[in-house]
């Protein structure tokens, strides 16, 4: 029942109508006060405002002041009234945001028992005994909870899957957003969204992992994704880390990686200019597969120029480029340089 939100207004519009006076300001803060209690008990404001005016119609035959009276004191209770309720509103809007945060953050770090996360997680539409996957947005700005980046994509989450146990958020300036394992097309529309959403914003997407750990786990693939692209200057809007699973091998031995950087392209370094342009030229070169005029197009130099720095890379180093048999070595030597920032740290 919603009469109790009522209460006095009758005598309230009497008084304030037949002096012409404005509400006292006790009058205003008990409006506002009954606001608050609807908006909390989840009344609709807009059925709150049409009682309002159906209980000033129903007492205005007994008016004897002026309509323009009459109108200012009904017009002065609604007002603190949704006032009330929008204020409320507000704070239970900023109330669920850090609890979702909070909660994000004892899920990523392990700063619950694994029995009361569950339950938490329900509130939020993550059923943790089942897999999900985690998406990470990032762009040129950090991003907010509540900003309009998170709040277009959400909105667009909900339109085009409705209530899927989605949970979208935000966590150091990055968009976060974990699914179900088993909704394959959620973490690409959502990938789509950011990247329009940040402007050309870059999105990382970790595999599907069951239990609350999966979540976690998925999460730091997204962010080794994205650190990795930063790395290699990789550019795709979205990467997926299913992907770039080859990379991590590479540098899990990360002194064996080191040896074979130092003893293939250490001799780069003594060219005129240093090893940086020479390493450049491999990096297009195997980039564009392995296409001169690809790769003489993308470091804008003319295919004689492209192939004179090949020839002088198998003279520096003793291993070809053009070779299938010294390919491998050479492309694996380049990724490792990159993901090492060699040579600007040697080791």
């Amino acid at each position: 029942m919603t009469a109790e939100y009522l209460v006095g207004y009758e005598q309230i519009l009497t008084e304030a109508a037949s002096t012409g006076r404005r509400l006292t300001r006790d009058e205003l803060d008990s409006r506002r006060a009954l606001g608050e209690r609807a908006a909390e008990a989840g009344h609709g404001l807009r059925l709150l405002v049409s009682e309002h005016l159906a209980a000033a119609l129903a007492v205005w035959p007994h008016f004897s002041a002026p309509t323009d009276r009459a109108l200012a004191a009904v017009h002065q209770v609604i007002d603190a009234f949704a006032e009330g309720y929008e204020r409320a509103q507000r704070l239970a809007v900023r109330q669920e945001e850090a609890a979702r945060r909070e909660f994000i953050d004892d899920l990523l770090h392990g700063r619950s028992d694994l029995g009361r996360l569950a339950e938490r997680a329900e509130r939020f539409g993550l059923r943790l005994s089942h897999a999900h996957a985690v998406a990470v947005a990032q762009g040129a700005t950090s991003y907010e909870e509540g900003s309009g980046a998170p709040r277009h994509v959400e909105q667009a989450l909900m339109t085009r899957f409705g209530n899927r146990n989605v949970l979208l958020t935000t966590k150091d300036g990055r968009l976060l957003c974990i699914a179900p394992g088993n909704e394959d097309e959620v973490l690409p529309y959502f990938a789509k969204q950011a990247h329009a959403a940040t402007d050309g914003g870059q999105v990382a997407i970790g595999r599907s992992h069951p239990g609350p750990g999966g979540v976690v786990q998925s999460y730091e693939e997204a962010l080794n994704a994205l650190e990795l692209a930063g790395r290699l200057g990789l550019d795709d809007p979205v990467l997926r880390a299913a992907d770039l699973l080859v990379y991590p091998v590479l540098t899990r031995d990360r002194q064996a990686m080191a040896d074979l950087v130092h003893d293939t392209l250490g001799p780069l370094t003594t060219a005129r200019g240093g090893a940086g342009p020479l390493l450049g030229t491999l990096t297009a070169y195997f980039d564009s597969g392995c296409v001169a005029a690809e790769a003489a197009r993308r470091l804008s130099l003319s295919v004689r120029a492209l192939t004179y720095r090949l020839e002088r890379i198998h003279h520096l180093t003793g291993a070809d480029p053009t070779d299938p048999a010294h390919r491998y070595m050479l492309q694996t030597a380049t990724i490792g340089a990159r993901l090492l920032d060699w040579p600007a740290r040697e080791g």
